[in-house]
């Protein structure tokens, strides 16, 4: 790696930590809710009813209280990494189809 490709990447890291810290710092006591709490908040304002879920999740049902959070944190991750993990899959094999491609079509010509 050259000292220019280090010095990208050193700035674009830089870069990632302040994308990530200045919101966090700008907007200090702030409340993040999720989005079934937005959903929720606009049927009740669109209906004038509170809103009432129309099932209890499957985890709570067994546990029988709410999904801890640590619980719901490894759940997404596990998530995360089948998705990225079949999208990587299937990026693969049409990288490796086109060098496949590229080398019989060589082979031809020859």
């Amino acid at each position: 790696m050259t000292k220019k490709n280090k010095a990208i990447v050193v700035v674009l890291l830089l870069l990632c930590v302040v994308l990530i810290v200045s919101p966090v710092l700008a907007l200090r006591g702030a409340e993040f809710g999720g989005s079934d709490d937005a959903g929720s908040v606009k049927v009740a304002e669109i209906t004038g009813e509170e809103y009432e879920p129309w099932f209890t999740p499957v985890f709570e049902q067994m546990l029988g209280g709410e999904v801890p959070g640590e619980l719901e944190s490894l759940l997404f991750c596990v998530q995360t990494g089948i998705g990225v993990g079949v999208i990587a899959f299937f990026l693969g094999r049409f990288v490796e189809r086109k060098k496949q491609e590229a080398i019989r079509e060589k082979e031809q010509k020859q």
